[in-house]
């Protein structure tokens, strides 16, 4: 049973959100208090999740591997098991509810799984083996879903779910994160109304004034977590609540929602992981922190970026200079570090980072590369690129220095080994692991730019390429996995070890992690460029190991570093 301590701060938690509310906040407080209680009878022993150096998550669909027989959860249980266990004790499964669109965030129901996919027994399986983040698809909902069904008919569950608005309503300062139409007049109930539709016109905005929309979260978290879910992904968080004549993002109330997730999350048996998803700014990712008290972990949106940038170009200062500037995480916190994803390289988290004349120079080069632009509406300032569609081998393909394209495996892997080692969690894409290029084809067939790198694989194939030693496939998963095998062995590399970012000059990208006990320091230094490097390192670091070749480091002569060579040099 909760103390009198946590059901007060759940009451003010409650309270904040909904201060000015004619509703019942005590009726709906005492209702998180019981479904609180009643999981913690049913779950009574505490577990908690082990975060370490070894924490490192694969990023996938449910159906990234299939066989055209079986079910791709099954499918994907025995490729894991296979191939990526040692390496990945975390799974980031992308949406897998049914869905009408956008590669299952348009979701139509959170309480049932894609039968194409598997079952929730499915899901549970995958759980005893490994870590599994779920995405709570929480600012939208499908239009084509049974809430938004019943919404049009008055009926529940689905009555008041939407944010629909009436022509007195000022969304001229809405920050947009897409270019498509907003708002959408229906008919409701013999009233003109406006739907509000951040991303899509087939994905409708929840309407959290309503607290049974909050209520009814709070219960399919719960439900997650009782189907072996323990690490949430809050999708969209940041457009979450919406006013009158302000920006509608990061308000307040999207800030004290995610508390309250968090106090919930902290007060069961069970213990869950909160990942605030938030393609902005860097300032205003960094907020979703809160005071220790919102997300558990934020992703790393700036390292994509300027990971890709820096490598292209080969200069190293801008990223030193952010890296010097990058706050370190506190207890309980950590940054989710990547490079690729199922969307894209979003661009907003490097808006005064790189000025406009450095990101004109960059998207340049990403489409002589290969890639696509998804675009957002700026008012009365036309349109800005929002993401770069793109695979990361075709981005690193080739250069503007590195015109033939020699070193784009070189670059590939000096990303990879930067984001290992750089203060957080790692997690890697799917289809990173094996290096796929562009899937045009399915590009060109659906027109979703976001689909150039959703390329979904047939088992037999993938593993056909895997026993292939001469293969593109076996050669990156290969090297992918040998990084990880190192990596997560170092305790210099926990998420919270200490990070001190060094200036060793503009060809080169360096910090030393300190593991929390002092007793492993490591020094990370990468070649960005395609030339050898001489780097006078006496004085600067300390003797040691290189831990990706094993040859020992002197520091009393210079050190040679080949084109992006990276060196881990461990006490």
């Amino acid at each position: 049973m909760l103390s009198k301590k946590d059901r007060k701060n759940l009451e003010i938690k409650f309270n904040n959100i909904y201060l000015n509310s004619k509703i019942s906040n005590k009726l709906y407080t005492d209702e998180i208090i019981n479904l609180i209680n009643k999981f913690n009878k049913k779950n009574k022993v505490r577990n908690n999740l082990k975060i370490s150096e070894k924490t490192s998550l694969v990023i996938s669909y449910g159906n990234s591997v299939t066989d055209g027989n079986r079910k791709s959860l099954k499918v994907f249980y025995g490729f894991y098991k296979k191939y990526l266990k040692k390496s990945f004790d975390t799974i980031h499964f992308l949406p897998f509810y049914p869905s009408s669109s956008d590669s299952g965030f348009a979701v139509k129901d959170h309480y049932k799984i894609d039968p194409r996919l598997g079952t929730w027994s499915d899901v549970r399986r995958i759980s005893q083996i490994s870590n599994v983040m779920g995405d709570l698809v929480i600012n939208h909902s499908s239009a084509r879903g049974l809430w938004f069904s019943n919404f049009l008919k008055n009926k529940s569950p689905g009555k008041g779910y939407f944010f629909a608005v009436d022509k007195n309503f000022k969304s001229t300062n809405v920050i947009r994160p897409r270019e498509h139409r907003l708002l959408k007049k229906i008919n409701l109930m013999d009233k003109e109304k406006y739907l509000w539709r951040t991303f899509s016109p087939d994905q409708i905005d929840l309407n959290f004034k309503n607290p049974k929309v909050l209520m009814r979260f709070i219960k399919i978290i719960l439900n997650l977590i009782n189907h072996g879910i323990r690490i949430f992904r809050l999708d969209a968080i940041a457009y979450l609540w919406k006013e009158s004549g302000t920006k509608c993002i990061n308000h307040y109330n999207t800030h004290n929602i995610i508390k309250l997730i968090r106090t919930i999350c902290s007060l069961l048996s069970k213990e869950c992981i909160i990942i605030t998803e938030t393609n902005l700014p860097e300032k205003e990712n960094l907020s979703y922190f809160g005071k220790n008290d919102e997300a558990n972990w934020v992703y790393n949106f700036s390292l994509s970026p300027l990971l890709v940038y820096s490598l292209l170009f080969e200069d190293s200062k801008k990223i030193t200079k952010w890296s010097k500037n990058f706050p370190s995480t506190k207890k309980n916190n950590n940054y989710l570090n990547f490079i690729a994803s199922h969307d894209g390289i979003g661009m907003r988290p490097i808006e005064g980072i790189l000025d406009n004349n450095t990101k004109k120079k960059f998207f340049q080069r990403l489409k002589k590369n290969g890639g696509e632009f998804s675009f957002r509406k700026i008012l009365g300032k036309g349109k800005n690129v929002y993401e770069a569609n793109i695979t990361l081998f075709n981005a690193f393909k080739k250069s503007n220095i590195d015109k033939n394209g020699k070193f784009g495996f070189e670059r590939y892997f000096a990303a990879h080994r930067i984001m290992m080692s750089f203060e957080g969690v790692p997690a890697i894409y799917f289809n990173s692991i094996f290096g796929n290029s562009n899937d045009n084809s399915k590009y060109i067939i659906s027109g979703n730019k976001r689909d150039l790198n959703r390329y979904r694989w047939n088992s037999l194939k993938l593993e056909n390429h895997l026993k292939d030693k001469k293969s593109k496939q076996n050669k990156y998963y290969v090297n992918m996995i040998n990084l990880l095998k190192i990596r997560n062995k170092q305790k210099a590399f926990h998420p919270n070890a200490q990070r001190i970012t060094l200036d060793l000059g503009s060809r080169v990208f360096a910090f030393k992690r300190t593991s929390l006990d002092k007793k492993q320091t490591i020094t990370c230094i990468t070649n960005m460029t395609s030339n050898v490097q001489l780097l006078n390192i006496n004085g600067k670091i300390m003797n040691g190991k290189n831990l990706l070749n094993e040859k020992l480091v002197d520091i009393n002569k210079k050190l040679q570093l080949q084109p992006f060579q990276t060196v881990w040099i461990s006490n």
